[in-house]
C-alpha cells in the first residue's frame, strides 16, 4: 500500500494502477482522488463548482453518446449518466477534494469525476462501493482521455458562468447607469480633463458614457464566448481521436448543446484545440478590458461624489455604512472601492491566465487547473462587483444642480467660448485675469472683451456649449 496521509475515521480500500489507497468509508471518490489529494496539498482550493458541474455534463453527454453508439451495455450507461448527472446538479461537490494546483492537465479531477460516478452507478447497479463493477476508466472515461475532457469542461463551464452570470450583471449595471444618463440629462455640470477644469456639459452626457461603457462590455462578452464554443471532445490523448468512436464527438457536443442551451460542436482541428488554449486568454483579455471600464467608473463617481463640503460634490453617494472609525459622521465611497480592488484583482487573474497560456507545450496545455480558476473566479467577482455598484451605489446616487451650476460659472475654462468672438488669445488673458483677481470669466469679460453684456452672455450660456452647433465654430482650448 502507498503510503499516504490516512484519513481520520472509518475508511475503505481502493485500488488505481498504481496500487492501494485508503479513503474515508462514506466518500464516492477513489484511489486517484486520495492520490491527488496527498500530492497536492497546495492551496486549500477546490476546483470551482462550475467546473465540477461541467465534468459531471461532460461525463453525462459522453454516457448518453456511447450508449447510443452501441458500444457501451445501455444499463451501464444509463446508470453513469445518471450518477454524472448527479454530479453536475451540484449535490457532490463535497466528493471534489482536488487542489486546484494539481496536474497541469486537469487528470486528478477527470479521475475525480471517473471515481464518484463509477462508485454511484456501481451501488445503483446493486453493487459494492470501490468494487468497479462500473469502471472509471473502462467505462465512466470510455473514448475519453483528461487530454480533451478537461479543456471542454473548462470551455462549458466558462461558457455557462458569461451567459448566466456575467451578461445579465453587465446589462442590471448598464440600465442603471443608463437610468441617470436620462434622468440627469438637463442638469448642467463641469467637465474635467486632466483633472482640471474644462468646458460645461451635461451630467447625463457623462452617465451616457459610463452606459455605454457596459455596453461594450456585453459586447466583449458576447464577442468571447465565441471561440469557447469549440470542443476540443474526440481528441483523446494528442488530438488524433485514438480509442474513440469517429461519431463520438458529434454526438457529446449535441447531447452538451441540449442540456446546456449554448451552442457546442467539435473542434475543427483537435491539434489546436489540445495544444493551446487562446481562447481561454481571449476571454481573460476581455474580462480584464471590463474589469478597468468599472474601475474607471467607480473612480470617477468616488471623484464626482467627494466631500462632502472639500471635495467636488457634484453627486452624493448613497451612505452604506459608517466610514471611520475615528472620526465621527464620515462616510465613505466603499462600494466604489470595492470595485475598485475588484478590478486590480481581475488584472492579476488575467497575468495568471496569459501565463498560463504559455503552457502549451507540443499537444497539450499544463497549466489548465489554473486557467480555469482564475477565468471562473474573475467572472464570479465582476458580476458579483457589477450588481454591486449598480443596487448599493448607482442606483441611489442623487445630483446636487446648484453645486454644479456654482462650479461651471467659476471655471475658467467658459473663456473657451469667449474665443469664437475675440480670439484664442485675448480670451486666454481673460481668464488669466479672472484667475489674479478671484473674478469670474463673465464678469472680467463685461469690462475687458469689448462685447456688450448681452453678447458675453449669449456666448457663455453653458447650455450652448454642451453640443456642437454649426454658428458656434472656433478654436478649441
Amino acid at each position: 500500500m502507498e503510503t499516504q496521509n490516512k484519513p481520520a475515521g472509518p475508511t475503505r480500500v481502493e485500488t488505481d494502477s498504481m496500487g492501494e489507497m485508503t479513503v474515508p468509508i462514506d466518500a464516492w471518490y477513489g484511489a486517484s482522488t486520495a492520490r491527488a489529494m496527498d500530492n497536492f496539498p497546495v492551496s486549500g482550493h477546490r476546483v470551482p463548482g462550475r467546473m465540477i458541474r461541467a465534468l459531471g455534463l461532460v461525463k453525462l453527454a459522453a454516457a448518453r453518446a456511447n450508449g447510443g453508439l452501441g458500444i457501451l451495455d445501455g444499463r451501464i450507461a444509463d446508470a453513469v449518466a445518471t450518477a454524472a448527472e448527479e454530479v453536475a446538479s451540484g449535490a457532490l461537490d463535497a466528493h471534489f477534494p482536488v487542489d486546484v494546483f494539481q496536474t497541469g492537465s486537469g487528470t486528478s479531477s477527470n479521475m475525480n469525476a471517473n471515481e464518484v460516478i463509477a462508485n454511484r452507478a456501481t451501488e445503483a447497479l446493486g453493487g459494492e462501493r470501490g468494487s468497479k463493477l462500473v469502471h472509471p476508466n473502462d467505462h465512466v472515461n470510455l473514448g475519453q482521455s483528461s487530454n480533451d475532457v478537461f479543456p471542454s469542461a473548462i470551455h462549458v463551464a466558462v461558457l455557462e458562468a458569461l451567459v448566466q452570470d456575467l451578461r445579465p450583471a453587465l446589462l442590471v449595471l448598464g440600465k442603471a447607469l443608463d437610468a441617470k444618463a436620462r434622468q440627469w440629462n438637463d442638469i448642467l455640470k463641469l467637465g474635467r480633463t486632466h483633472l482640471m477644469d474644462a468646458t460645461p456639459m451635461r451630467l447625463g452626457q457623462e452617465f451616457s458614457g459610463y452606459a455605454s461603457m457596459l455596453e461594450h462590455s456585453v459586447a466583449r462578452v458576447d464577442r468571447s464566448c465565441k471561440p469557447l464554443e469549440e470542443l476540443a471532445i474526440g481528441g483523446t490523448a494528442v488530438g488524433t481521436g485514438i480509442n474513440t468512436h469517429p461519431d463520438f464527438a458529434r454526438l457529446v457536443c449535441r447531447h452538451l448543446s441540449e442540456l446546456t442551451g449554448l451552442s457546442l460542436h467539435e473542434a475543427s482541428n483537435h491539434f489546436e484545440a489540445q495544444g493551446s488554449r487562446d481562447g481561454l486568454v481571449e476571454v481573460s483579455g476581455q474580462l480584464r478590458t471590463i474589469a478597468i471600464s468599472l474601475s474607471k467608473i467607480a473612480n470617477d463617481v468616488r471623484w464626482l461624489a467627494s466631500g462632502p463640503r472639500g471635495g467636488i460634490g457634484e453627486i452624493t453617494l448613497p451612505a452604506v455604512q459608517p466610514g471611520s472609525s475615528i472620526m465621527p459622521g464620515k462616510v465613505n465611497p466603499v462600494i466604489c472601492e470595492s470595485v475598485i480592488q475588484v478590478s486590480a484583482q481581475v488584472i492579476g487573474h488575467d497575468a495568471a491566465v496569459a501565463q498560463a497560456g504559455l503552457g502549451g507545450v507540443f499537444e497539450l496545455n499544463l497549466m489548465m487547473p489554473m486557467m480555469a480558476y482564475n477565468l471562473l473566479e474573475s467572472i464570479r467577482l465582476i458580476a458579483n462587483a457589477a450588481r454591486m455598484f449598480a443596487t448599493k451605489a448607482v442606483a441611489g446616487l442623487e445630483a446636487n444642480p446648484e453645486r454644479c451650476r456654482s462650479l461651471i460659472e467659476q471655471s475658467l475654462a467658459m473663456s473657451t467660448a469667449l474665443a469664437l468672438a475675440i480670439g484664442y488669445d485675448r480670451a486666454a488673458s481673460i481668464a488669466k485675469k479672472a484667475h489674479q483677481t478671484g473674478r469670474t470669466v463673465r464678469e472680467v469679460a463685461y469690462s475687458e472683451s469689448g462685447l456688450d453684456p448681452a453678447a458675453v452672455d449669449r456666448l457663455l450660456d453653458p447650455v450652448a456649449m454642451t453640443a456642437p452647433n454649426s454658428t458656434r465654430v472656433g478654436s478649441g482650448a
